[in-house]
């Protein structure tokens, strides 16, 4: 996997990447307007090399994973259309942006890329779409691009059509678990148990019944049925989170945080 990977923007996900990918056999460099998140990942990472600027950084790369919002890509792709050249492949994670749009923006110089990643990436179990649907883009660039999201966790190799639903759906879905989480927790501190212990139980519910989703080789409604015995404490709850349409509330959200990637790229 020798090759020489550079980051433009070194938050949360971009810092992640570096995490993963820091015992592999790659060059780690990156730019960041916040010097310090560059040197604070340099001093944890010796392998990642800290760049004073985006050219800098791209002027050494093979790849380059652009870690920077939606509405700011146009400028930072325009800012580094000097520094790209044909033999370079861009990699953007940012929502909503179109591999069309990439192109157009960095010139069309060099083969571009979509990913979709997620934050349980900074614990090394993200899930990752990879949208690869640029001709340009060669065999040895799609194996890098699935092996360098790789380090972070699963990846699906997905057509561009799938980008929106997907970026709804697991790009935004640990804020859903969390939100649920939240409630959980609120719920438990209502009944009386104080925070600090309400908190502990419902990471552990989360965690305990994911393992059981992952292992037992079942469908998760057959796991959903399992605790719901005839006339008991959990069928009243879920009978009354349908009457309160708390499933088609959760559709409705992730339709609606499709349509806002959609809006995003426009």
């Amino acid at each position: 996997m020798s090759a020489a990977v550079c980051f433009l923007g070194t938050g949360n996900m971009g810092s992640a990447l570096v995490k993963g990918l820091s015992c592999a056999p790659v060059r780690l460099f990156g730019f960041d307007v916040d010097r310090q998140k560059l040197d604070d990942l340099h001093a944890t990472y010796p392998s990642f090399t800290p760049c004073a600027s985006a050219q800098e950084a791209l002027s050494q790369a093979d790849y380059v994973v652009l870690c920077v919002k939606p509405q700011m890509m146009r400028s930072v792709l325009r800012e580094a259309q000097g520094a790209l050249t044909k033999d370079k492949c861009l990699v953007s994670i940012a929502a909503g942006i179109s591999i069309a749009q990439l192109k157009e923006w960095s010139g069309n110089v060099c083969p571009v890329a979509r990913v979709m990643p997620n934050t349980p990436a900074l614990a090394g179990e993200g899930v990752s779409a990879l949208f690869l649907d640029d001709p340009g883009l060669t065999p040895a660039h799609k194996e890098m691009i699935r092996r360098i999201f790789e380090t972070v966790g699963s990846v699906h190799i997905l057509a561009e059509i799938y980008a929106d639903a997907f970026t709804a759906v697991a790009g935004s879905g640990p804020a859903y678990v969390f939100y649920f989480m939240e409630a959980l927790v609120e719920a438990a501190v209502t009944t009386g148990f104080a925070r600090p212990m309400a908190t502990r139980i419902v990471e552990e519910l989360f965690k305990g019944s994911v393992k059981l989703a992952l292992e037992s080789g079942m469908h998760i409604s057959q796991l959903r049925e399992m605790v719901t015995s005839p006339a008991g404490t959990t069928a009243e709850a879920l009978n009354h989170m349908d009457r309160m349409a708390v499933k088609a509330a959760l559709i409705d959200a992730v339709l609606a945080a499709k349509e806002r990637s959609v809006e995003l790229g426009a």
